[in-house]
């Protein structure tokens, strides 16, 4: 299963109009960084591929001064002899979404039961010390859940900010059980903000102006668990006139099994990836493993995709899907939809 290409969110600090695709990828990769290694050598590629003009003079001292930091940081880690413990999970399948929220709340049972991942469920909080990935499977495809440890307001394990915003999308998971459920969801916001991440829902991810540029911006949706408990439908409605500005709202059980098939579908969807297979000339495509982008990708993006040489030598393809006859010959700047059939001509 191939990894989707993500689309960045907006920048890290306002740019000037001249700098290159080259520099917002490697901007994208500082904002994914977790650990301040993986930081530093991504602000050092950002630095080289910035023009040097006066134009991108702030731009310039803003950069050195975060590598200044970032290598103080370093440096205090090995003359003290100790670090930070960090995780990075490869992203694997259309995307991945990450699990947050309080003690408690049923995060772990909710990956489970969307994976054939086999985290540690028991009734008593922090249970999950350590991100636990799995992958839900969606149609021909799957999507990579990593459960996390709890947030509350007064502790959130130090790695957990960074895989949020490197993660695609996060599932924050709500205990409609619990009396306080929406003031628990709301500790979680706060705590992560006060890492400069918001949890915001699609339209605000997409559409928000960004004040602060150190703020990153992270879609999230909101999976109200446990509606079989008693009372739960009288806390559901406090939970949606709270939140429903806010998140789009999905109601489940983990326990039960009520509404999750509703839910791996909202999770797949809250991606907007397409599916696009590929085959070879004369022969038949292959239908069992797509390649996932974003929606709205071209031929151009697909092609880098399936091989890092094939975007330079890419001539032509020819496509079979929607808005085509069969067979078509397009070019580089197609753009593609789910399901489309492509043959790339190299």
């Amino acid at each position: 299963m191939n990894t989707v290409v993500v689309v960045s969110p907006p920048g890290l600090i306002t740019m000037p109009a001249n700098l290159t695709p080259q520099y917002a990828k490697a901007e994208d990769e500082y904002k994914k960084a977790q650990s301040a290694e993986e930081k530093l050598a991504a602000l050092k590629k950002m630095f080289s591929l910035m023009p040097k003009h006066k134009g991108t003079e702030k731009l310039q001292a803003d950069l050195k001064s975060k590598m200044s930091a970032l290598k103080d940081e370093i440096d205090h880690e090995k003359k003290s002899g100790k670090k930070g413990v960090s995780y990075k999970i490869p992203k694997q399948g259309a995307g991945q979404i990450i699990l947050l929220g309080g003690p408690n709340v049923g995060k772990s049972q909710v990956l489970a039961r969307l994976t054939k991942a086999k985290p540690e469920v028991a009734p008593y909080p922090f249970t999950t010390r350590e991100p636990q990935p799995g992958m839900m499977e969606w149609e021909d495809t799957a999507v990579q859940l990593i459960d996390t440890p709890p947030i509350t307001t007064d502790y959130m394990e130090g790695w957990l900010s960074s895989m949020a915003r490197g993660g695609d999308a996060v599932a924050l998971v709500a205990d409609l059980g619990d009396d306080d459920g929406g003031a628990r969801v709301e500790d979680v916001c706060n705590r992560l903000s006060t890492t400069k991440t918001l949890l915001v829902g699609q339209t605000q991810s997409d559409r928000l102006a960004q004040d602060d540029p150190r703020e990153q911006r992270v879609k999230t949706l909101l999976a109200a668990n446990k509606i079989d408990l008693p009372d739960a439908e009288l806390r559901l409605e406090m939970l949606r006139d709270q939140f429903r500005q806010r998140f789009p709202i999905h109601v489940i059980s983990a326990e039960t099994g009520q509404g999750l098939e509703e839910l791996r579908n909202a999770l797949y969807q809250f991606l907007h990836v397409i599916r696009v297979y590929t085959k070879q000339p004369g022969k038949p495509p292959d239908l069992t493993s797509p390649f996932t982008c974003p929606t709205g990708s071209t031929l151009l993006e697909l092609a880098a995709l399936v091989h890092r040489d094939f975007a330079d030598k890419l001539k032509h393809a020819r496509i079979w899907g929607s808005g085509v006859y069969e067979g078509q010959t397009v070019k580089r700047d197609h753009v593609l939809h789910d399901k489309d059939v492509v043959e790339l001509h190299v």
